[in-house]
């Protein structure tokens, strides 16, 4: 079945359904579940459907938020490419601070079998760290649905506990400005764990340098390192204001 066929129905089991898992696809449309999930982030990065952890559903119009994996399946070149470098940073032994962005949600498939711990705020990181070499500790506090995050003050003072050697985080924006935020709860977040990692390493694709939203939540020097796939002129100025700047091919 070619993939157009296989698009419709999916949106026809979705439609009567609400939702189905990958095994019940791939089943229902008589093809593998690698398939299937390559079929379903091509349709979310298309805003056909919601992904969700092991499947996906159907699109609630009165919802403006995208889902979170809808954003980890944009650009995904880019954010493997991104991920892979990041993970050549981390080592056996290693305790590190992972964000809810979804460019860092991607390393997780990069650190499967590294004997480190990871610190996080994010579900999907959890889901898919379950049954890895990877010792993983959830922050506590109040669970953000669209985000699938936990956020608050709670999850803050959780965070304050802990030291780790790095902290991989994304941002919506960053400039030699500073770094950006859409939301005051993940701006808070991002700005706790870098405070309690030694190395913080941000990891963007080129859609986010330069970029400057409304809110602006922490001056450059918060950064040690900036993994992304962006080669431009902002480049040389962050490298001037003392930032190491580590540049992958993605496109």
């Amino acid at each position: 079945m070619i993939f157009q066929k296989r698009k419709q129905k999916i949106l026809q089991i979705l439609e009567q359904a609400g939702e189905a898992d990958i095994h019940q696809l791939a089943v229902e449309l008589g093809t593998s579940e690698i398939t299937v999930r390559r079929d379903l982030n091509s349709m979310a990065a298309d805003g056909m459907l919601y992904r969700t952890h092991g499947g996906a559903t159907k699109i609630d119009p009165l919802m403006g938020a995208k889902a979170f994996e809808n954003k980890a399946a944009v650009n995904v070149k880019a954010k493997d490419a991104i991920c892979r470098r990041a993970a050549d940073e981390i080592n056996d032994g290693d305790i590190i601070f992972m964000d809810c962005g979804s460019t860092v949600y991607r390393l997780c498939q990069f650190i499967r079998n590294k004997k480190i711990k990871v610190i996080t705020n994010s579900l999907p990181v959890v889901y898919e760290l379950q049954n890895s070499q990877v010792s993983i500790n959830l922050i506590g506090g109040e669970v953000d649905r669209d985000r699938q995050a936990v956020h608050g003050k709670i999850a803050e003072e959780h965070i304050g506990k802990y030291r780790a050697a790095k902290a991989f985080l994304g941002v919506d924006g960053i400039s030699v400005n500073g770094l950006f935020a859409q939301s005051e709860n993940e701006a808070s977040i991002t700005l706790a764990l870098a405070t309690n990692s030694k190395h913080t390493y941000i990891l963007c694709d080129a859609g986010k340098i330069g970029k400057e939203t409304y809110l602006k939540f922490a001056e450059l020097s918060l950064v040690n390192t900036i993994i992304t796939d962006y080669d431009g002129p902002e480049v040389a100025l962050f490298k001037e204001k003392g930032v190491v700047v580590l540049l992958v091919g993605g496109t």
